[in-house]
């Protein structure tokens, strides 16, 4: 994927994963690229099994990539090593799905808070303290408060507390893998508006899994749709949600609950289950489920095209 902009932090070069076991191969990520701008929010999306959350874990080199490249700032990851990989522990921080399991029971808020920060770097104790009281204050819990435990704490403010760790080293991006689908749907409000603030305020960058449209719509700049390992759909958000090209983006926004009652949409039901990544269809992965599928859907695959400036689609229909 070429890209012209200067501001470009994160770069997703053809990207693989493969898993291997007892001579079978499950090809979870299958040639991913994309790219994220500084200060602004990448949205993936895609049913459960799709790769977004394998990919997520590549960027916070929890796996390594079978192939391909991952570039920060232009360097590439896979290559970091001592200091090299110290600060890339501290420029890239994660928020997770379920703050109930995410957080340590046996420490004090203030140790977790704290830990992205003296981990990587060398701080004096009041500097620690200064800095978790600041991102404890910016993320609606008072400093006193983390003397407490986890458990002492709901479900929103536990991620609360888990935002506020993620900030404590002063990232240029934050992987959320599903930040709010754990909370109570009152509170899920509360915590996308924070994420939206602390970015405008710190300039950080998101990478946000999810399965909600209604989220993703709200939080990213750019959207990339992914089935069975491969993106095959990226656009601006706002572009991608008024003209989705590919079937299965349509499928998904179809599933959705739309945003009024009395909207009408078009309707597609897919059939079957989602095909193995241990034998993914050949052609297009999509074509045993595509209403619109052709002949040339199970032999070909599709090329990625830019149909619209910023508008990439792999679909023979285009």
């Amino acid at each position: 994927m070429s890209v012209d902009t200067g501001n470009v932090i994160l770069e997703v070069e053809d990207l693989h994963t493969y898993f291997f076991n007892r001579g079978s191969t499950v090809k979870a990520v299958d040639g991913v690229s994309f790219f994220l701008r500084e200060g602004e929010t990448l949205g993936i999306v895609g049913e459960s099994g799709c790769g977004k959350t394998t990919t997520s874990k590549l960027l916070l080199r929890l796996e390594t990539p079978t192939d391909g490249e991952i570039l920060l700032d232009g360097k590439n990851i896979q290559n970091f090593r001592g200091s090299e990989l110290q600060d890339y522990r501290t420029t890239v921080q994660a928020v997770f799905q379920d703050p109930w399991s995410s957080l340590s029971p046996r420490m004090r808020v203030r140790d977790i808070v704290a830990e992205p920060l003296v981990v990587n770097r060398q701080v004096s104790h009041q500097e620690r303290d200064d800095r978790v009281a600041e991102v404890m204050s910016q993320v609606g819990l008072h400093a006193e408060q983390a003397n407490n435990y986890p458990h002492e704490f709901s479900g929103g403010q536990r991620q609360r507390i888990a935002v506020a760790s993620a900030l404590a080293s002063y990232p240029k991006m934050i992987v959320l893998d599903e930040p709010v689908s754990a909370l109570d749907v009152s509170i899920r409000a509360q915590i996308m508006n924070l994420l939206v603030d602390l970015q405008a305020e710190y300039n950080v960058s998101y990478l946000l899994i999810a399965h909600n449209l209604a989220t993703v719509r709200y939080m990213a700049h750019q959207t990339a749709v992914m089935y069975l390992g491969q993106i095959v759909e990226y656009a601006e958000t706002e572009e991608l949600y008024q003209n989705p090209l590919h079937p299965y983006t349509k499928a998904l926004f179809s599933a959705a609950l739309p945003s009024h009652p009395d909207l009408v949409r078009e309707e597609i039901v897919l059939t079957g289950e989602v095909p193995s990544p241990i034998n993914p269809p050949s052609g297009c992965r999509f074509h045993p489920r595509c209403p619109f599928a052709m002949d040339q859907c199970s032999v070909d695959i599709p090329v990625d095209k830019e149909v619209a400036p910023g508008h990439r689609v792999s679909c023979h229909l285009y």
